[in-house]
């Protein structure tokens, strides 16, 4: 397909203004409004393999597949047949299927210390789910997150560092509950003493901690994987405090290879959550771990968790399909690997001709790349990133075809459905974008 590249989006202004009267914002999720890379966000109309059409008929080669879902690219035929065949028979039933055991199976059987599993509709609702049930374990109300680490929106993770890394967090929206929050605890990613002075923090307080939740490979403030002996020193105090490890693999998980992030580190958390990957790209998550924490959740135990559309069958029949098609031929996260790093290595070798300050990393099919001199290893180095410069890099790449994640803070995503000669469209895009950048620093 060619990449189109002098785009007009008039439909898209178009529709984006409507939405914007009965939707705020005109989006349903703030980062699809643009607002950190300015522009109109095109309005998509359909996918197909590695690409992505909008309403006025431009085509872009798609580095975002639904922020992170579609390791097959749009229109997968094997998932498209599955969830065709499934739809036949009901779209919903708010009873057991055998289906969601077969996938329960199917995601006990690669990741390791995941001995049950609950199905649930998103990334929020498992991530909220496992702290519940990791309190209820543990006894204990203080959590540790990471600044920077996002997962999901529910009150006790809506929250910032506060004055310093060792102190309980603060609010980081409006309608979140300071009483609330102060249970919640900031540390410095693959900083281990930020975490060794929140857990005395913690114990000083009173309270204690209950639960650690990280991103293993963090996702969310750019592709910032944690360091292998960051996590086993992670894992080393958790044991010591008597806290619950919670890996969020929501992200990562199928994604940067069959295992998640345990293909690169040798520390196994004590749960896990999961999501994106194993809907196939319909809205599925779950949460699971060690058989003695999971049966804590009711019918078995006392910790309440419920949801109508939990293990629908059409999105279990989508996750079935990806994760049996991935777990036949493992050697798709090599080649995926392989075009990541033909990207990135490409990105950086055409900003270093024009002398712009570029990091990058890459972990299986994601990648991620910020403006800035030094490697990036947590979200205060994040921060230091030039944003202004992402945004004009963002809108000259979307000029020329190539869709890229909205955000100098996400992370961008390789499908089965590239190869070498897409990667170079769009590096010959950013090549011509670092031209026109250039000429303007």
């Amino acid at each position: 397909m060619d990449i189109q590249r002098e785009n007009a989006i008039h439909n898209s202004i178009n529709y984006f203004n409507e939405a914007k009267q009965v939707i705020p914002g005109g989006v349903n999720s703030p980062v699809r409004a643009f607002k950190s890379v300015g522009g109109t966000p095109p309005f998509i109309k359909r996918g197909e393999g590695c690409m992505i059409i909008d309403a006025d008929e431009n085509a872009y080669i798609d580095f975002v597949q639904s922020w992170g879902p579609l390791i097959f690219g749009h229109c997968d035929s094997d998932i498209e047949s599955h969830v065709l065949e499934s739809i036949k028979n009901g779209l919903s039933f708010g009873a057991p299927t055998e289906l969601e055991t077969i996938l329960a199976k199917e995601i006990i059987s690669v990741y390791d210390n995941v001995q049950k599993i609950r199905l649930v509709s998103s990334g929020t609702e498992a991530t909220m789910s496992a702290i519940r049930l990791a309190r209820a374990y543990s006894g204990r109300d203080d959590i540790i997150k990471f600044d920077g680490c996002y997962h999901g929106h529910s009150d006790s993770l809506l929250v910032s560092a506060g004055s310093g890394c060792a102190t309980f967090g603060a609010p980081s929206s409006p309608g979140v509950p300071v009483d609330l929050s102060k249970h919640t605890f900031v540390a410095r990613y693959n900083d281990i003493d930020s975490v060794r002075s929140c857990f005395e923090e913690s114990k000083l307080k009173g309270s204690g901690v209950g639960c650690v939740i990280i991103e293993p490979i963090a996702g969310n403030m750019g592709l910032v994987p944690a360091d292998r002996e960051f996590l086993r020193s992670l894992r080393a105090l958790c044991d010591s405090y008597g806290a619950v490890l919670i890996f969020d693999e929501v992200m990562s998980g199928f994604r940067a290879s069959l295992r998640g992030a345990l293909e690169y580190c040798d520390v196994l958390p004590d749960m896990a959550t999961f999501g994106k990957v194993i809907g196939g790209g319909m809205p599925l998550a779950a949460f699971g771990g060690r058989e003695e924490i999971m049966n804590l959740l009711s019918p078995l135990g006392s910790v309440y968790q419920a949801g109508t559309l939990s293990g629908n069958p059409i999105a279990v029949s989508a996750g079935l399909a990806a994760l049996k098609k991935l777990k036949k031929n493992n050697g798709i996260y090599t080649y995926l690997e392989r075009l990541a790093r033909r990207f990135t290595d490409g990105l950086q070798t055409h900003a270093k001709q024009y002398k712009i300050p570029l990091q990058t990393a890459v972990r299986g099919s994601m990648f991620g790349f910020f403006f800035c001199e030094k490697e990036v290893k947590n979200f205060d180095d994040a921060k230091c990133a030039d944003t202004a410069l992402f945004a004009h890099f963002h809108q000259e790449m979307l000029a020329r075809g190539v869709y890229l994640a909205c955000s100098q803070f996400e992370s961008g995503f390789i499908c089965t459905a590239m190869n070498e000669q897409i990667i170079d469209s769009a590096l010959e895009a950013a090549q011509e974008s670092f031209a026109v950048i250039a000429k303007r620093i």
